[in-house]
């Protein structure tokens, strides 16, 4: 996809049928009823700033809620909200 910054590395999307099961949000998304809304499964493979918003943006359907569920290959979502777990350790950067 093409930003203002340039071209994006390819990325995946896919429109899900329902919202998934998430925690409520505090303060809530705000409801419009005139406006439709979607939920999206993206997966991209770098972490521009604010890409996702960005991205979503340009093809006219602005974030409402951004719910982040993996980061490399750890997952998040077998993680309650406010818990934690330990990673492994990786290699320093060199």
């Amino acid at each position: 996809m093409e930003l203002r910054d340039g071209l994006t590395r390819p990325a995946q999307a896919r429109a899900l049928d329902a919202p998934p099961p998430l925690w409520p949000r505090d303060p809530p998304v705000r409801v419009r009823k005139t406006v439709p809304d979607a939920w999206l499964e993206l997966v991209i493979r770098e972490g521009r700033n604010r890409q996702v918003r960005r991205m979503t943006a340009a093809v006219g359907l602005p974030t409402l809620r951004l719910v982040r569920i993996a980061i490399g290959g750890a997952r998040l979502d077998a993680i309650a909200p406010g818990q934690w777990t330990a990673l492994p350790h990786a290699a320093p950067f060199s």
